[in-house]
């Protein structure tokens, strides 16, 4: 099949370093000698029709910021067949080779089901959640973490001068990867996620050894999926003599500055993408694997679930005695 015109769009949640991707893309299909579109607000944009042709300028002055250029959505009409048909209709009219699509695993899916329709589409993996299955590592995960490190440094001031625990909840509905690593940079004494539920009692046991050994603060650090932040404080009161300070970081995680982390696998990813698609390798995942980016069939990533390692959360536990 000979590649002549590719789409770009990004889709779910937005992630920093998704403009890298998109910039990355962008220039590596030029490179190519290839057409490129961008299309606005994600699968939505290929029922409606939302597109902008991309050149060199297009994408100037992205990489360094949050959020995503060609805008996102969550598509519930692209998931039924009407809604689908149109955007397989509209992408054989503008006569669209191949998709690069930069998102999460909800967005895979869309893409795969792209594919069995017979439209080329190759994934870059983002989702601050870093629970992406076929791939180690997700665009915007540093730099989410890098963000709610600088908030808990902030809190720690205040909590350590009235002597207070300090509740963060973060994003994880389902995953506890941004609770976890956040939990050990910050140094957190607890560490509650979905994956391994621990009961209040043993928190509270814990909060009062730390203080009969004269530690004045404490963090408990807590993804939304295993509990709310102001829910496990009323816990916590109902139990011991100790004042808490919820501070539910919501959105902020998402946005900002990325981190060079994330820029620099963003734009090896994104031109990984074109790559893949000029060698005629599609409908599969750009996969980071012990550091190297690989390509991965959609059927292969989906199996590869991404877990908690219950090793390093044992270890975070260990070092917060």
């Amino acid at each position: 099949m000979s590649i002549k015109r590719i789409a770009v769009l990004t889709s779910g949640g937005d992630a920093p370093g998704m403009n890298a991707a998109i910039r990355a893309v962008t220039r590596k299909a030029l490179y190519h000698n290839l057409e490129v579109i961008g299309i606005h607000r994600g699968y939505q944009g290929l029922i409606t029709e939302d597109f902008s042709p991309m050149n060199v300028s297009s994408v100037a002055a992205i990489i360094n910021k949050g959020g995503t250029a060609l805008k996102t959505a969550r598509c519930e009409q692209f998931k039924n067949q009407e809604g689908f048909s149109k955007a397989v209709q509209f992408v054989r009219k503008c006569n669209i080779d191949a998709i690069a699509v930069i998102g999460g695993d909800g967005s895979m899916t869309g893409a795969q089901k792209l594919s069995e329709a017979g439209i080329p589409t190759v994934v870059i993996p983002a989702t601050i959640d870093n629970d992406m299955p076929g791939t180690e590592y997700a665009l915007g995960f540093d730099t989410a973490l890098n963000t709610i490190l600088e908030a808990v440094n902030k809190i720690r001031d205040t909590s350590l001068s009235h002597d207070r625990v300090a509740i963060i909840e973060v994003m994880g509905r389902h995953a506890g990867q941004l609770a976890l690593y956040a939990g050990i940079s910050c140094g957190a004494e607890h560490i509650l996620i979905p994956e391994i539920p621990v009961e209040i009692d043993n928190v509270c046991r814990g909060l009062v050894r730390s203080k009969e050994r004269g530690k004045m603060f404490s963090i408990i650090m807590v993804a939304e999926g295993a509990g709310r932040g102001y829910e496990i404080a009323a816990q916590i009161a109902e139990r011991i003599p100790l004042s808490s300070n919820v501070t539910i970081l919501g959105h902020i995680q998402r946005g900002g500055n990325p981190t060079a982390k994330d820029n620099i696998i963003a734009s090896c990813m994104g031109a990984a993408a074109v790559d893949s698609i000029v060698a005629g390798h599609y409908n599969c995942l750009i996969s980071q694997q012990q550091g190297n980016i690989i390509t991965l069939p959609y059927e292969e990533a989906f199996k590869m679930k991404r877990e908690i390692d219950k090793n390093i959360y044992l270890m975070a536990g260990i070092l917060a005695q």
